[in-house]
Parts: structure tokens; sequence; C-alpha cells
């Protein structure tokens, strides 16, 4: 019997990292059994349907509908869908990606199933244990035992905890997807509000920035020196839309509709700058050389900083006017992109799957047994 390999999604960015490895290694292999798990932790079209769509997905062969809710409930919710899943089509390797609940959910189910584990994007850090997501970075890693990472640095924070073996470096597969997408994305027609070069775009989805009314203010009003000079695209995250009610919008901050993801790369790749607290913008923007300016205190990808475009403003108002002054007083600039950062990403990830797992037959015993064989290997 072929080996049966489990991709489980939950939220946008888990879509754009997951998809090159499920295309590569159904290219690689067609005889694996590819099942596509969908928590539904992002629920509506314009967040999850509409991926699927353009990034050449099939539609999901297990959508669980989890929806909103506490940390807790959602969390355990996937726990128990993916748990079903697995056992019911005998999975034999489970691949996840980031950080959301749905990535650390399915990682218990597995463990303690005793399926195997591969984590895309390993070993990211932000230091920061006041982030939820980095209690889910931190246990996935030690959950699993396949550790895909993008970056160097990566390697060196798991080296530091303890984590040696098991680990690759393959790249990023978010810049696969970009690279993909990217023409199909500036071809589009911008918003009449909008000309290259000559707006900027703003997200901000995180609970610290958007559920506390004093500190959302704050950030608006901080973008003064951006709004003041050109127009800002604000694509506003459904999270995000109730609390606006409450506070002051710039007038020249442009609330768009939630986009789909070629249509908001495009709008991000003819920018001037972007404004985020998103991850995975810090990593686009690096390789498209757009300045990025992220409204956080701290970053799991301090790469961006280091080799790319992206500068650590912090949440203190005075502080990003001082750096939105700063950046709108340069030119862009080339930003040097981190190795593998390629578009080759997903092949290396398939090709270590695939020398990773040995095709052998599953036992009939009552006892799950694996075709994928887990000898941890060194990074490289």
């Amino acid at each position: 019997m072929s080996a049966r390999v489990c991709f489980v999604v939950g939220a946008r960015p888990n879509f754009m990292k997951s998809a090159p490895v499920y295309r590569e290694l159904a290219a690689l292999d067609p005889s694996l059994e590819l099942l596509l798990l969908h928590t539904g932790q992002h629920y509506d079209d314009a967040m999850s349907d509409v991926f699927f769509r353009e990034l050449g997905m099939p539609r999901p062969d297990e959508f669980l509908a989890v929806g909103s809710g506490s940390h807790a409930e959602q969390t355990a919710k996937v726990l128990v869908g993916v748990e079903r899943v697995l056992l019911e089509h005998e999975i034999d390797l489970c691949v996840v990606a980031g950080d959301v609940n749905s990535t650390i959910a399915a990682a218990l189910a597995a463990v303690k199933l005793g399926i195997p584990i591969a984590h895309i994007e390993a070993g990211l850090r932000s230091f920061d244990r006041a982030m939820p997501e980095e209690h889910n970075r931190v246990l996935t890693d030690h959950l699993s035992d396949i550790l895909l990472a993008h970056s160097e640095e990566a390697i060196t924070n798991l080296q530091r905890e303890g984590i040696t073996s098991g680990v690759h470096l393959v790249g990023n597969t978010m810049i696969d997807t970009l690279l993909r997408h990217i023409d199909a994305g500036r071809a589009l027609a911008l918003p009449p509000q909008f000309q290259p070069g000559a707006y900027s775009v703003l997200t901000l989805h995180r609970p610290a920035n958007v559920d506390s009314t004093e500190l959302l203010q704050g950030l608006l009003d901080a973008l003064e020196p951006v709004t003041s000079r050109m127009p800002v695209a604000f694509p506003v995250h459904p999270r995000t839309v109730r609390r606006l009610e409450e506070v002051r919008v710039p007038a020249n901050l442009i609330c768009l509709e939630p986009m789909s993801y070629i249509r908001f790369l495009g709008l991000v790749a003819n920018s001037r700058m972007v404004l985020t607290d998103s991850g995975g913008i810090q990593e686009e923007t690096t390789v498209l050389g757009i300045p990025c300016v992220t409204l956080r205190n701290s970053t799991e990808r301090p790469v961006t900083c280091e080799m790319g475009t992206n500068i650590l403003a912090g949440t203190d108002p005075d502080h990003i006017r001082q750096v939105l002054c700063s950046v709108l007083s340069k030119p862009k600039h080339a930003a040097r992109v981190p190795p593998k950062w390629d578009g080759k990403a997903g092949q290396r990830i398939a090709e270590v799957l695939l020398t990773q797992g040995s095709a052998k037959a599953r036992s009939a015993a009552p006892a799950i047994q694996h075709s994928f064989s887990m000898d941890r290997v060194s990074a490289g």
C-alpha cells in the first residue's frame, strides 16, 4: 500500500507555505496518497476558499469548520478533529506549517498516535513569550521529527534548544508561492485611488494591536507622516472591522475588503512602503524590495531586518513616527535575499520527505505501522 501523507492547514499563511510542498511531492511520487485537511480556523471565502482556487490546490479532503473561539477552544476542536482524520485515513506522515493554533493542535494529535510530523518553517523564534504563536512554534518543533528551516538563524535557534537532528535548511516556501504568482499580481489593475509607487499599504490583525482601542488609536495616529503625504490602502482583517468603529480613522486611510492572495500581492508589489504586524509580509517585502515597517515589539523573522527591507518599529507612536519619517526620506533600496529563498524550497522539502520515507508496506498488525522511516539526519 502506498504511503499516506496528511497536510494540515487552517489559516491563510498555512496555504501559501504548504502549497509548494504538496505540489512538488505529488509530482515527485504520484504513488503517494496525499490528503488535505482544512481545519477551518479561517473559514470565510475571502480568508480561505479563494486561496485554494488561486494556489491551484485541490478542494480539501476534510474540513473541520472549527471557526473562531478562545485559544483553548479552537485548539481543542482541532485536536479532536485531526485525531479522527489521522485514524480514519491511517496516515503515515503529518505535515504542518507555521505557528497557528491548528499547527500545534495537529502536531499534538499526531505525536500521541505515534505518527511522524514534518514542520514547515521550523525554528522561528521571537523570544517573546507574550505572543501565543511563540508557544505554538516551540512546542511544535519539539514534537516534530522532520524540521524544515527557512534560514540559518532558525537552525541556530533549534540548536540552542537541543534540537540538532532531523533538521534541514530548505528555504522559504512562502517565497515559492510569491515568485509563482507575482507576475499575475502585478498585472492586475490597482484600485483607482492608488498609483504605482504613490501609496502605502497597512495590515493590522494581531490581538495585541487591535483588541485595545487605546493602542489601536495610537497606531493609527502614528501613521500621520504617511497619511499626510499619500493614500494608505488598508485591507481590513475581519478581526479588526468592529474595532474601527471605536476609533478615529485618518482621512487618507482607505479601508478595503479583504483581498485574494494574488490581488493583495499586486497591491504590495506596487506600493511605496508597507506597514504591518504580519509575519509573512515581512518576508514578502524583503524579496520584493519594498520598505516594510513592522508594528510590533518583536519579530520571529529577524533575518528580514538584518538582510532585508524590514524595520522593527515597535508600538510606541512617537517612535513609529520617527521610523516612518526616516523611511520616507530615503529612496527604496534593493535588499539582500536570504540563501535558498529562490522559489525551490518546496522541491527541496519534497525531496527530504521522500528521502526520509521508505516505501515499505503497511503491516496488518493492529498498531499503526508507518511507511515513512523517520531516521533523523543532520542539517544541511
